[in-house]
């Protein structure tokens, strides 16, 4: 089964049926630590089915480097694309976690200017009056200048990519690390606009001698093995802070009040600034293919479905692992559910109609017209069934901001984004 397939089979399976019946059966309201620990063991078992995947593509990034091929760079970019949902599905738990949010731009920053990393095409331009390092190429230098510094980068490691290259120049554009790093040292850059295709690096971009395009293909290797290294690491970093012991579960058990606050602040965000508007909104209303999520491999929309997923897991307490098990308890919605019926069977329904909303854009996806695509300038249908998409997002967030005030709870911050709440300064 092919990874769109499982989404689509974990959203038509976790609709209305399964999302009303575990929490109905509840004879009394949960406790809000009861609530805290499913939301806990939900995220990290996201975070341990992340781990599994990158580990996985750990394995087929290495296999690429030591015999370039066809079979061993779509097998790569197959092991990439496996890698996204379950991570994409840990997104909700962003924004109210501070171990969380200090820690995601390591694995997920976007987006990237990939000329610090590798060659580029020339409509990608040889400056930046933002960024020094715009065109930088890590892979064909064994030296670059960061703020006056020379950074010796003649052997390429985990550590290089962390601690000097990271967000180098305190530019956030300056992705080095993480899955979009990985995305484009496989892909290349997607040079179709919102036109059909995605990005078509060679696998002689990895090969030996004479074979080799694009120079420096041991370099090339070299910076993708530590990629995919480092996003292991990361992610063991993460499944060890949601650990019985860990910093992220402690800090919301030690606060129960605040954890709970934490939990609408995540969906809300992730709902709203994050999603609605910095990553589908920002892109539709400029018909920019730059601003997609996955824009190397136009893999976007099934990033899009499965962080609507993530927000419906973390509303019902319920999560479907990677090997089909659930993961389930007492949720947010149980406490919604005694303070306002209404509310929660309200946001209950939005949240089914926003993954309905998404699946309309994976499906056309599936059937050959990219989310770049849909995004473009003068594609009315395409651009309508990504607005719906958007407007699925800003209504379940109306009725997250209702549950907040059902609950009375204090320290909710839901981000806002400039796409929704002020356009104008989108074209300035």
């Amino acid at each position: 089964m092919n990874i769109l397939a499982r989404t689509f089979t974990i959203a038509l399976a976790t609709a209305a049926p399964i999302i009303g019946a575990n929490h109905a059966a509840l004879a009394e309201t949960p406790a809000p630590e009861a609530v805290l620990k499913t939301y806990s063991d939900i995220a990290l078992a996201g975070y341990q089915d992340a781990l599994a995947k990158a580990k996985e593509l750990d394995e087929a990034t290495d296999a690429l480097i030591a015999d370039p091929s066809e079979a061993t760079l779509k097998a790569a970019r197959e092991a990439w694309r496996a890698s996204r949902p379950a991570y994409q599905q840990t997104e909700a738990f962003r924004f109210g976690n501070p171990v969380v949010d200090d820690w995601e731009g390591r694995v997920n920053a976007w987006p990237l200017d990939e000329g610090l990393i590798d060659y580029v095409d020339n409509s990608y331009g040889s400056e930046s009056d933002e960024n020094t390092l715009y065109t930088a190429n890590v892979i064909a230098n064994e030296s670059i200048t960061i703020g006056g510094e020379t950074i010796d980068v003649s052997t390429i490691t985990p550590e290089l990519l962390q601690d000097k290259l990271q967000e180098a120049g305190g530019i956030e554009a300056n992705v080095a690390t993480g899955y979009h790093a990985i995305e484009f040292l496989l892909w290349g850059q997607d040079l179709h606009g919102t036109e059909a295709g995605a990005g078509e690096r060679p696998f002689t971009d990895y090969a030996k001698g004479e074979a080799c395009t694009g120079g420096h293909c041991d370099r090339r290797g070299q910076y993708l093995g530590a990629a995919t290294d480092l996003l292991v690491a990361d992610l063991q970093e993460m499944v060890g802070n949601w650990q019985d012991d860990g910093a992220a579960r402690k800090a919301l058990l030690d606060d129960p009040t605040k954890g709970l606050s934490a939990i609408l602040t995540g969906m809300g965000s992730l709902s709203y600034g994050e999603l609605a508007g910095e990553r589908m909104k920002l892109g539709l209303l400029l018909h920019d293919p730059e601003e997609e999520h996955d824009c190397f491999s136009d893999n976007t929309h099934v990033s899009h479905l499965n962080d609507v997923l993530g927000i419906r897991n973390v509303y019902t307490g319920q999560y479907e692992r990677v090997d089909g098990t659930m993961i389930e308890g007492p949720a947010i919605a149980d406490l919604v559910a005694a303070k306002a019926p209404d509310i929660d069977k309200e946001i209950r329904a939005d949240l089914d109609d926003s993954v309905g909303k998404f699946e309309a854009i994976a499906k056309a996806a599936e059937n050959g017209e990219a989310y770049d695509q849909q995004i473009g300038e003068g594609n009315d249908e395409g651009n309508a069934r990504v607005q719906a998409g958007i407007d699925a997002l800003v209504t379940q967030t109306r009725a997250i901001e209702r549950a907040v005030a059902a609950l009375e709870l204090g320290g909710v911050s839901i981000e806002g984004s400039d796409s929704l709440d002020n356009t104008e300064a989108v074209f300035q």
